[in-house]
C-alpha cells in the first residue's frame, strides 16, 4: 500500500470516529428541566392553546439529540418573551395525529402559530438571538 492511501484511510477512520462520538454524546445528553413558562401540548389541548395569540410550538422526541440541545435555548426564550409569546412543546411520539396533520418530518421543528394559523416554521437547532428576533418581528 502506498503511504498516501494509508494516510487517507487513517484520516477517514479518525473523522468517522469523531462523528460517531459526537452523535453518541448528543443522544446521551441529559434532559434539561423544562421552564415553568413552557406549556406541554398534546392532542387534547393543542387547538385551544394555539387558537389565540402568538405561539411557538417545539415538535420534539425524547430520543432526539438536537431536541435536547434546543431545550435550554427554549427555556431562555420563554423567560425573555414571557407575556409576549406562548411557548409549548409537543412530543411527536405521543401525539402523532397532530405531527402528521402538520407534516412534521424532521425534529426539532419549531412552528409559529398566530391566532390558530401557521405563519412560520424552523427546522433544526436555532439560537436564542435568532428565535427572539423572529418572534418579535412576527408579534
Amino acid at each position: 500500500m502506498s503511504t498516501t492511501l494509508i494516510i487517507v484511510i487513517a484520516g477517514s477512520a479518525i473523522f468517522l470516529g469523531l462523528i460517531m462520538y459526537g452523535s453518541w454524546r448528543m443522544k446521551n445528553k441529559p434532559e434539561v428541566k423544562k421552564s415553568d413558562k413552557i406549556l406541554t401540548l398534546n392532542n387534547k389541548n393543542f387547538k385551544t392553546i394555539t387558537r389565540s395569540g402568538l405561539v411557538l410550538v417545539d415538535f420534539w422526541a425524547p430520543w432526539c439529540g438536537p431536541c435536547k440541545v434546543i431545550a435550554p435555548i427554549l427555556n431562555d426564550v420563554a423567560e425573555e418573551l414571557d407575556g409576549e409569546v406562548k411557548i409549548g412543546k409537543l412530543n411527536v411520539d405521543h401525539n402523532q395525529p397532530i405531527a402528521g396533520k402538520l407534516k412534521i418530518r424532521n425534529i426539532p421543528t419549531l412552528v409559529v402559530f398566530k391566532d390558530g394559523q401557521e405563519i412560520n416554521r424552523f427546522t433544526g437547532v436555532k439560537t436564542k438571538k435568532f428565535l427572539v428576533r423572529e418572534l418579535r418581528a412576527l408579534a
